[in-house]
């Protein structure tokens, strides 16, 4: 496709998700949904790669049918002011019907299916913006009408624990990428538990250290772990800081992504000490298959080793990007008044 299109999609990708999380009704909400979805595909449309054929139209027919879903719960919606004796049961149900087709669009569990299967026929920077910008406005939307329920611990302990064990097995990259995403997106839901400064805070961590992670591998062509263990041989710091990104995203003290998982923790310390402790022990599965791709990749070390010479531009890039997310750990706190 023409770079050119490509621009004008992405830009109306970023309209479609503005239009959702500042609209004042359900149907301007709903346009916008559907105007993120038709650019997202049109970007993310790759001509003879038929793996990315099929990823597309998987991706496409999920996020329609969840759109029918958030349709229909609209129409619930607007019926039920008819339907004052029955108005409590109908709300729980429209409530349930609008909470589960933005699950599914978000990839939580346990309505996460689709998410593992179409990221393999992705590139790098779909992969980026499908774990980052696509995941702004269903979170928002949920924010609006979200209730402290049973139903909500059971996404965030489903998610949490899927997210986790989902990984251990994985050769992939971008299979790891996505199973820590769903991980994550439990903590991003927790955070509602608290404010919605908080889910701000963690996501804008959890993008920053994505991005460092995904620009390391879009430019070094890495897809699988095997490939960790000779692409970096003589790239000593690209390694060091691709580890540290990598510790960083599992939540390893002291690194930023450590920060949105103490600052939840903390917060929600005095409410749901159970939901705590149980996400804690979740996580450490998360950032063991971090450690041991470390481990493993260290092993295969080359005694040819080049700390500085012959980095290019994107290489520096990569650097800058992942230094200036390591030392936000000291910047945020600060900004936000936090300690």
């Amino acid at each position: 496709m023409n770079f050119n299109y490509k621009i004008m999609f992405f830009f109306m990708m970023m309209f479609g998700t503005m239009i959702s999380i500042s609209s004042n009704n359900w149907m301007s909400m709903w346009m916008g949904l559907e105007m993120n979805l038709i650019s997202f595909i049109s970007i993310i449309k790759q001509n003879n790669n038929p793996m990315n054929s099929e990823s597309s139209m998987k991706y496409f027919l999920i996020q329609a049918f969840s759109s029918s879903l958030f349709l229909m719960s609209i129409m619930l919606s607007l019926n039920n002011l008819n339907m004052i004796h029955k108005m409590n049961i109908m709300n729980e149900m429209i409530n349930l019907i609008c909470l589960s087709s933005l699950i599914m669009k978000l990839g939580m569990a346990p309505l996460h299916f689709w998410f593992p299967e179409i990221i393999e026929g992705l590139s790098w920077i779909s992969t980026l913006i499908l774990m980052t910008w696509q995941k702004i406005a269903p979170f928002m939307l949920i924010s609006y009408f979200i209730k402290i329920n049973m139903i909500l611990l059971m996404l965030i302990i489903l998610s949490s624990m899927l997210g986790s064990i989902g990984g251990l097995n994985q050769t992939s990259m971008r299979k790891i990428l996505v199973f820590s995403s769903i991980n994550h997106m439990s903590w991003m839901m927790s955070s509602f538990l608290i404010n919605n400064l908080m889910w701000m805070i963690y996501f804008l961590i959890y993008s920053l250290i994505n991005m460092s992670i995904i620009m390391i591998m879009h430019f070094n062509k890495i897809f699988f772990i095997k490939q960790l263990f000779f692409m970096f041989n003589q790239k000593l710091l690209m390694k060091m800081y691709f580890f540290i990104n990598l510790l960083s995203l599992g939540g390893l003290p002291p690194f930023l992504g450590f920060l949105s998982k103490w600052l939840i923790v903390q917060n929600m310390s005095n409410k749901y000490i159970m939901l705590n402790l149980i996400m804690i022990l979740l996580n450490l599965i998360t950032l063991f298959f971090y450690i041991r791709i470390m481990i493993n990749s260290m092993i295969f070390n080359n005694n040819k080793i080049m700390l500085i010479n012959n980095l290019n531009k994107n290489n520096w890039s990569i650097i800058s990007l992942s230094f200036f997310s390591i030392n936000l750990l000291v910047i945020i706190p600060l900004q936000f008044n936090l300690i």
